[in-house]
């Protein structure tokens, strides 16, 4: 029994105590967690650290901006990359760009002229419902004042930033009426929805959809339109996306399965996974149709039109195409801000691409100086009115 006893306490001696062995793997840990680090962030990674910690800990002036610094750096290592279509944004940048993606913005809810008046902004048109309307303000009226501040002259061209502001504060306007009385209204600054897509029916029973972006929610915007103008009568069809930025393949995916025949519409090859062939069903929009671009038909707006002209043979009028071709996904950052970093190539169903290419419109003309888009004056849309009648 004593021999056995013996040996025990033998054994126990080399033993590493309880403490001893919580920091040891603490250590361990850290090495792993730290090798790991070096791994994924390589030499260059490890340095950019290393001066944000020098600056931290060493930069004599302790009051310096930091996060400035950072918001500056991280533009410059996106710039860096050579993409033109990567970006970084602030946290300011990134919330107003959240908002705008899901097609709302904070205001009164009406569109305004800067040059037609000296006297003021003239008000072109007043969203039904908005704050704009609720007050009385009509359109016709020019806003001459915002909260006391004259908005007259050459001031006018930054006559919206004093009508903006935070949802929920207040905005006091003057407005001249077309009898030429003026009044004073009180306008609650809203978050309001702005459809992307409007529609009418032009002479001929010609259906024209203007499609401003393919953010959330424009499919389904599209779909109202272009659903309208055929209970109206319709028997053909403009699609103008000229000026307008792309948005969500999610979004693309569904307006061209809704306009075109069964087929490949879409394809789209990301880094770290397999081709994707997106197709279009049976259903389809029978109609003859016209696509509208210009030099800034961005994205989704380039590859509906090449897409358009693919699949259902309709002709392409307005100006060469920014042939991007490349699609972003844009990630959250700690620090509140975003990067949006191009993750995957895409092309037509067939496969071509619009990388450095865009598209050649069927008739390449620019628009007319002092044309409105959508209106009579629209010397393209007129063109493509022609295509559609001949």
């Amino acid at each position: 029994m004593e021999e056995q006893t013996v040996r025990r306490l033998e054994k126990r001696k080399w033993r590493l105590p309880g403490p001893l062995k919580i920091v040891l793997t603490v250590v361990l840990t850290l090495a792993v967690f730290t090798g790991v680090w070096c791994l994924l962030l390589g030499r260059s990674g490890l340095t950019m650290v290393q001066t944000y910690l020098l600056a931290r800990f060493a930069f004599v002036d302790t009051t310096a901006d930091l996060d400035g610094a950072v918001d500056a750096g991280l533009s410059a290592f996106v710039t860096g990359l050579g993409d033109r279509w990567s970006y970084y944004r602030t946290r300011e940048q990134y919330e107003a760009l959240t908002a705008t993606r899901a097609n709302n913005y904070v205001g009164i809810g009406i569109t305004v002229n800067i040059r037609a008046r000296e006297e003021g902004l003239l008000v072109e048109s007043v969203t039904e419902g908005g704050p704009a309307d609720k007050a009385g303000v009509l359109v016709g009226d020019v806003i001459i004042a915002a909260d006391g501040v004259s908005l007259a002259g050459e001031i006018r061209e930054k006559g919206s930033d004093y009508i903006k502001g935070e949802s929920g504060t207040q905005v006091a306007l003057t407005l001249l009426g077309e009898d030429g009385t003026t009044r004073d209204v009180t306008c609650l600054r809203a978050t309001l929805h702005i459809p992307s897509a409007s529609g009418k029916l032009l002479e001929g029973n010609i259906g024209y959809v203007k499609l401003n972006n393919f953010y959330s929610g424009s499919s389904d915007s599209f779909k109202r339109e272009v659903d309208a103008l055929v209970e109206q009568g319709a028997v053909s069809l403009i699609v103008d996306v000229r000026n307008d930025p792309g948005g969500y393949v999610a979004e693309l995916e569904k307006i061209l399965d809704y306009l075109l025949p069964e087929g490949p519409v879409f394809t789209q090859k990301p880094r770290w996974w397999f081709q994707s062939v997106y197709q279009s069903d049976a259903d389809c929009i029978d109609l003859p149709m016209v696509a509208m671009v210009n030099k800034d038909s961005y994205s989704a707006a380039e590859l509906l039109a090449a897409q358009l002209r693919e699949s259902a043979g309709a002709p392409i009028v307005g100006e060469l195409t920014s042939g991007k071709g490349y699609s972003q996904v844009t990630f959250p950052l700690i620090n509140g801000g975003g990067v949006g970093l191009s993750t995957a190539t895409y092309c037509t169903g067939s496969g071509r691409s619009l990388i450095g290419e865009g598209i050649v419109p069927d008739v390449e003309l620019s628009l007319d100086e002092g044309a409105v888009m959508g209106e009579e004056s629209d010397n393209q849309l007129q063109a493509a009115i022609e295509l559609l009648t001949k």
